[in-house]
């Protein structure tokens, strides 16, 4: 059964434009990366968890502030390697100076045998829709598209 992960789409208003926080994952492997490489603070929706505690536990572990500001629901896409993600917009403002995500531990080199920690988010930073697009997994794309119908119909 395919993993699911759950996330929120953080937005902001700013000259008449609408942005969207997105995050950098953290470690080796994607610290060369750029484009299409950044996602949504996102992580695994735990067993009997409901997806938007889960959305709303991993935005504060993975930024280091709580996501407390009602959410609405932007629903799922299938992530290339076959996960899930269900997404919630919420509307906030994040200081991105104020990035404090949590750790994981990774053999670093390879069959080094040396155990290094990193952040799971490195970076976080506001872009406006267009060029979200074209930072974000090109999977995850489709959830800025419903995030602006949903302002543009909904308010």
């Amino acid at each position: 059964m395919p993993e699911t992960s759950a996330g929120i789409v953080m937005y902001r208003h700013r000259d008449a434009e609408i942005e969207v926080l997105l995050a950098h994952p953290g470690g080796p492997f994607w610290r060369h990366r750029d484009a299409g490489a950044w996602t949504i603070p996102k992580g695994q929706v735990e067993p009997g968890e409901a997806p938007e505690a889960a959305a709303r536990r991993e935005f504060t572990e993975e930024m280091g502030a709580p996501a407390t500001e009602p959410v609405r629901p932007l629903g799922r896409i299938r992530q290339r390697s076959g996960k899930w993600v269900e997404a919630f917009a919420m509307e906030g403002d994040f200081d991105t100076r104020e990035l404090h995500s949590n750790l994981f531990e990774l053999e670093w080199p390879p069959r080094s045998g040396q155990m290094q920690q990193f952040p799971e988010v490195d970076r976080a930073q506001w872009f406006d829709l267009a060029e979200a697009k074209r930072r974000l997994l090109p999977a995850q794309a489709p959830l800025l598209d419903r995030l602006a119908t949903m302002l543009r119909d909904g308010g």
